[in-house]
């Protein structure tokens, strides 16, 4: 590996120095010479016709990165975001995420903004003074009479200004300069709500997702899967299948049985026409009730320390002892969209378009099962229709690749069911809470939780792909492999498992220990992934505590938070903006909930009522924390969008398994919030001066405690076990 790969895979921030490095040869000068273009790096393009591309490296799922992304350029490259093309970028080292823990290219662990805060604005920036050194040349001019903006490089002493296009050619010759970036007064672009650049195309049809792919001469499958994940196949007969019309190939590849035709409907009707029976193996053997039985038994031995300060044994023996379980179900991701991938493969080249969060993982996983080098698969991401964690994980895209070796170009398309029933899904947790009050303080807490090991089944995918693309395939398959053999010994404790279980709250005695759960069930990050369960439990007991002491919930938590001033920033908004104290209408209760996750800080009021099995949410109000704002709508929306995808988990959600069996396996019995029981959502964003941070998913860990504490105090009833609609008596 040599210096400039080092740099250049190491960090995408590095790109930018990497890349441009004057005419004599440097890539700037050669990709100018064959093109045309201007490239300075990895992420802009610009054309003689002045023309601005922005290659986009986080995908585009609905969160906005399109937009954000292509703000954080703008601003320093002195364009209107209007203007721009917007391009999704294709696999690549120069994309690897910079985050320290995922250095691959992926979209997760809402770091996009984040992550690119600076490596996008130095790449606007060396841009715009590449752009403006080349006018210089041009005019004969000092460079500080050259003055970039709306995309061209004005000179006001004689008034002549050259369009960003017109000096593509005197830009490519520059070397790349040291930049120094805008200060916040000096912003145009950042901070403002601009319209999203992704919304035309998805109202007009133009917008390409994954299942919209076509290419020449592309045929479609569908997969008939096992009713049981591992399952054997024990008979087969394809006849009835092969004979339909239309139908070029039914055979059996790892995930199923392949059926290939000429259209989806004629691939789809022919998979009900394969006769085959199966082999459950020992995955017929998972049953939610007796997973709960399993998980029940374990919370009463002690666990591994996972977290702990004071004395937590001897202090919840002291004063009042409050003790209480929760149980929170697996649940699916259920995108809008579901799982599709489309792969060709010719000249000894491997090509996949796939509405994918991981192009890093697509590649080294497609490579891996085709046994081909990574520099032979490319990974094209489309637009994707939903992702919450879903598509990190590329069972989508290997089966597509697999299908492709046999029978060319070929889309595969999942169905609703298929779905459902494949998922990676959130994992099952429970958790056996005791603290003790004395004297008005809460003076103990002991937290044992329990639940499977996302890291255990998807670890390898996070490793094998970092190393340089030239390790040799043994070398990335065993460290692939390695991590997941550690989590699931319980050699290294999952972080995953028990982020958040350490709330900022001053509690004297406080320990967590946990538990490795070994269900059998695939498990996968959902949305917000372990903070989605700690955080329920964490704030749902802090009011069992505080109503144990005769505490307000709200000021027992201001109190405890005096040296966790952000944290104290989002709960103080919420309660100040939802009028917190004030009375309410009869039936209705006020519940309140804080959760810091992915380094930003989040605090929710809920109001609610209860009639029978039927909870109302009449209005939530939010609070957020996540430093620098590049775009207050687009972090409002993301806000919103936690929190309704929040309320329909927590009323309404789960996924259990009879005899191996997914039972919930469409819209009918995995229930969303529809349009008439969304309640009123108020978002209020703290100023900050800090760093951008997460924004994708802190919004949702404190729906259920701020929820559940809301119908506490409506009714005097606790909800420890979700969903909450069935905890009430609803149906299943």
């Amino acid at each position: 590996m040599n210096r400039r790969d080092f740099l250049v895979s190491s960090a995408a921030g590095a790109l930018v120095v990497g890349c441009a490095f004057g005419p004599t040869g440097g890539p700037v000068w050669q990709h100018h010479r064959r093109t045309g273009e201007f490239k300075p790096s990895a992420w802009i393009r610009i054309l003689p016709d002045s023309t601005i591309v922005i290659v986009i490296d986080r995908v585009e799922m609905g969160q906005g990165t399109t937009t954000s992304s292509a703000m954080m350029v703008c601003e320093e490259l002195e364009v209107d975001p209007k203007v721009v093309k917007v391009e999704a970028a294709s696999s690549s080292r120069a994309y690897d995420n910079p985050d320290p823990q995922l250095g691959i290219q992926i979209t997760g662990g809402s770091t996009s903004t984040a992550s690119s805060w600076k490596p996008l604005r130095e790449a606007g920036a060396v841009a715009r003074e590449m752009l403006r050194r080349g006018a210089a040349d041009v005019w004969k001019v000092p460079l500080a009479q050259c003055v970039a903006r709306e995309g061209a490089v004005h000179h006001g002493a004689s008034g002549r200004s050259l369009r960003y296009g017109e000096l593509v050619d005197a830009a490519a010759r520059q070397d790349v300069p040291k930049v120094t970036l805008k200060k916040p007064g000096e912003w145009k672009v950042i901070g403002k709500s601009i319209d999203r650049l992704d919304a035309a195309p998805k109202v007009d049809g133009s917008g390409v997702y994954g299942i919209d792919m076509k290419l020449p001469g592309m045929r479609q499958a569908v997969v008939v899967r096992p009713p049981v994940r591992g399952a054997a196949i024990a008979t087969l007969d394809v006849a009835a299948a092969k004979a339909r019309r239309g139908v070029v190939d039914v055979f059996a590849i790892p995930e199923g049985i392949a059926v290939v035709a000429e259209g989806y409907w004629e691939a789809r009707t022919a998979a009900e026409l394969v006769k085959v029976t199966w082999h459950d193996g020992a995955g017929g053997a998972i049953d939610t009730a007796k997973l709960i039985a399993s998980a029940e038994k374990l919370l009463d031995g002690k666990g591994d320390k996972a977290h702990a300060h004071g004395d937590a044994y001897a202090a919840v023996k002291r004063g009042t002892r409050v003790e209480a379980r929760y149980r929170l179900p697996h649940l699916a991701h259920a995108p809008m969209e579901p799982m599709n991938a489309t792969a060709q493969i010719r000249n000894g080249r491997c090509d996949v378009w796939a509405p994918t969060q991981a192009p890093g993982i697509a590649q080294f996983r497609v490579a891996e099962a085709l046994g081909m080098d990574l520099q032979d698969v490319a990974i094209h991401t489309t637009m994707l229709g939903g992702g919450f964690g879903r598509r990190l994980y590329q069972d989508f895209c290997v089966e597509a690749a697999r299908i492709a070796a046999r029978v060319g170009p070929v889309k595969v398309t999942w169905s609703r069911e298929d779905d459902q029933a494949n998922d990676w899904y959130r994992p099952m947790a429970m958790s056996s809470c005791v603290g003790s009050v004395e004297g008005g303080q809460i003076v103990g807490w002991l937290h044992r939780l329990t639940c499977e090991s996302v890291l255990a089944a998807t670890g390898g995918d996070f490793v094998g792909p970092r190393l340089p693309n030239g390790a040799p395939r043994a070398l990335r398959r065993m460290f692939a492999d390695s991590p997941p053999r550690m989590f699931a010994r319980d050699t290294i404790l999952d972080p995953t498992s028990i982020e958040g279980t350490d709330p900022p709250y001053a509690i004297p005695n406080f320990r967590v220990e946990y538990l490795p759960l070994d269900t059998g069930v695939r498990v996968g990050s959902w949305r917000s992934v372990g903070n989605s369960h700690t955080g329920f439990v964490v704030e749902s007991f802090f009011d069992e505590l505080c109503v144990a002491a005769k505490l307000d919930p709200y000021e027992a938590r201001r109190k405890l938070l005096a040296k966790a001033p952000r944290h104290l920033g989002v709960l103080e908004l919420a309660a100040h903006k939802a009028g917190w104290g004030a009375p309410l209408p009869p039936g209705v209760g006020r519940g309140i909930a804080m959760v810091a996750s992915f380094k930003s800080f989040c605090a929710q009021v809920i109001e609610a009522s209860v009639e029978g099995n039927r909870v109302k949410v009449h209005r939530v109000v939010a609070a957020v924390d996540c430093g620098r704002v590049v775009n207050p709508g687009l972090v409002a929306a993301q806000v919103e969008s936690s929190i309704i995808y929040g309320l329909s988990a927590c009323l309404k959600q789960q996924i259990t398994f009879a005899k191996g069996r997914v039972q919930e396996t469409n819209f009918n019995s995995f229930r969303s919030l529809r349009m008439f029981e969304t309640p009123v959502i108020e978002t209020h964003i703290v100023p900050s001066t800090e760093s951008p941070t997460g924004i994708g998913e802190p919004g949702l860990p404190p729906v259920a405690p701020a929820l559940c504490n809301a119908i506490f105090a409506a009714t005097g009833k606790r909800i420890r076990t979700l969903p909450i609609e069935q905890a009430l008596g609803g149906p299943a």
